[in-house]
């Protein structure tokens, strides 16, 4: 079983949330299977004391690759980014049904989480400082595969009658591996990754989320003795209300929310987080050289600095989800005729998520000095440290993870409904019936203690990585060219800020006017009409040619 798995059987067994004959039945049930699964998903090489899952060096393998392959776009291409994000080289009246900045902060509602404030204490926790800094430097890594999967899902989405957007790796791995003569290998490992997301968002975007906040909430109101404590369901009825109201509005209302509270969770984590090091600033360089030493020099840690480097790895790769082809469906809705400009907006994910909020959570815990003397794991060790300001300084940290739970949930089930959509063909009542499905286990996954079902669904969803990076190593030379040649036309100046700026994508209201839409379908008519009239041209000249060889 996996930390998050293992984190979360702890956590609500501590706040005594179990149904013991309900869990008793599932476990007993589907405990075995689950257990096996979860076992060949995350198989360990053992090299001495050391156990290295071949998942995470299947992800980190394709993490380093492509950062060499890409010529090392998280150094050389963050100044592309910044203005495609403000929405300044797209127009309104591109196809996509969200801004770069929409679709930037549903991807990071979708990984930003527990990731980056348990994860990160269970990582100090195995691996002592030391494995934060290889958080962050496999975080770097992370954010090529990011820029990939939002490039790809871009270049290979669908575009519906209605306007609406169908993407994601499903697509890029049929009609990319078609595109170089590969059509049955796309079609089998597009399948199967549809039919893995299906399945994998379940545990690790709706029943884990909605039991963590119950958890939490039911701690933080008092325990056993809370209002809620035997209460759950009415909790997860209040996020599944909530739930409703978004996700029955599509992608557009999802972007709409996540683009508001992703920003206000990451400000209020963000100046939490600020007051505890203000607190113990004199600690901040004794912190990062613990974390520097540490990587490289541990003492006590199974496999000595490789030990560390995995705990670290293994943390990073899972809190930001590169490999799992989450960020190619979120970007595909992204308004843009540019594949590659979605992938420069991807890269911040990662930069985000595991380079500056887990930097932030390893400081708070490393500078009061409690990860060597809390008995505390996970959570529990992130909430101690809040605790060194106020004793009502967690209830911040209760409020930024109820936040974190509640998009995340938002994120996930979209990226469910656009995996079921490419298995029944864009059905409406399919994607109905899953919408009122994802409701319902809200109110499952914040009343039950679902071990089993979890672990079974985490296995799943870390499966998506194999069909996904399998296809973008085949479509490499295709995605090489996509970020090379954008970066080209920015250079040279081919590619410059759309004008006037009410055109603009922007970072707020991005839907065009009726004068808008009608100017942009003359645009593209007196485009057809110049081709059409360069080809007849041409169709003349040759006919020319072949009268005169006569």
């Amino acid at each position: 079983m996996n930390p998050i798995t293992e984190h979360l059987a702890q956590t609500t067994a501590e706040a005594g949330l179990r149904a013991a004959g309900v869990d008793a039945a599932i476990e007993s049930f589907l405990g075995p299977a689950a257990q096996a699964f979860s076992n060949i998903v995350f198989f360990e090489l053992q090299i001495g004391e050391l156990g290295i899952p071949l998942i995470v060096v299947w992800l980190m393998a394709a993490a380093v690759f492509l950062t060499f392959y890409l010529r090392f776009q998280p150094l050389t291409g963050l100044k592309y980014s910044v203005g495609i994000i403000r929405g300044r080289f797209t127009r309104k009246t591109d196809p996509g049904e969200v801004s770069s900045f929409q679709a930037l902060a549903t991807e990071l509602s979708g990984t930003v989480g527990l990731g980056n404030i348990a994860g990160v204490a269970v990582a100090i926790t195995i691996g002592g400082p030391g494995a934060a800094l290889w958080i962050i430097i496999f975080g770097f890594f992370a954010m090529t595969v990011k820029m990939a999967e939002a490039t790809l899902g871009v270049k290979y989405r669908q575009i519906n009658a209605d306007g609406s957007v169908a993407g994601g790796p499903m697509y890029y791995l049929r009609d990319g591996l078609a595109e170089i003569g590969r059509p049955k290998l796309g079609r089998f490992l597009a399948v199967f990754y549809a039919l893995t997301t299906v399945l994998g968002v379940i545990g690790a975007g709706n029943l884990f989320q909605a039991n963590q906040a119950a958890a939490i909430l039911v701690s933080a109101t008092g325990g056993d003795s809370s209002f809620f404590a035997d209460k759950l369901w009415l909790i997860g009825v209040v996020i599944a209300a909530l739930t409703a109201l978004v996700i029955l509005g599509g992608i557009k209302k999802i972007g709409q929310w996540t683009s508001k509270l992703t920003p206000m969770m990451a400000v209020l984590y963000f100046l939490s987080v600020i007051v505890i090091l203000v607190m113990n600033v004199d600690q901040i360089p004794h912190a990062f050289a613990l974390m520097f030493a540490g990587a490289f020099s541990p003492s006590g840690v199974a496999g000595g600095a490789v030990g560390v480097a995995i705990v670290g790895i293994q943390r990073a790769l899972f809190s930001n989800a590169a490999g799992v082809g989450s960020a190619g469906m979120a970007h595909a809705a992204s308004k843009t005729t540019k594949p590659a400009t979605e992938g420069f907006v991807a890269m911040w994910e990662p930069l985000i998520d595991s380079v500056i909020i887990c930097t932030l959570t390893s400081l708070a815990i490393i500078t009061t000095g409690l990860y060597g003397e809390s008995t505390e794991d996970g959570i529990g060790l992130t909430s101690e440290a809040f605790a060194t300001v106020a004793g009502w300084f967690p209830i911040l940290l209760t409020i930024a993870v109820v936040l974190l739970a509640f998009s995340t949930i938002l994120a996930y089930g979209y990226y469910g409904q656009q995996a079921l959509g490419y298995l029944t063909g864009n059905s409406k009542k399919a994607d109905k019936a899953y919408q009122i499905f994802w409701i319902v286990a809200v109110v499952i996954g914040a009343s039950m203690s679902l071990d089993s079902v979890i672990a079974f669904s985490d296995a799943i969803f870390f499966l998506m990585a194999f069909p996904n990076l399998l296809g973008i190593y085949f479509l490499s030379r295709i995605l090489r060219l996509e970020i090379l040649r954008l970066r080209k036309r920015i250079d040279v100046g081919v590619m410059k800020e759309i004008t006037p700026a009410e055109l603009q994508v922007g970072m707020g209201d991005h839907e065009p006017t009726l004068e808008q839409i009608k100017a942009a379908e003359a645009g593209r008519k007196r485009k057809r009409d110049k081709l059409r009239e360069v080809r007849d041209a041409l169709r003349r000249k040759k006919l020319d040619r072949e009268k005169v060889e006569d």
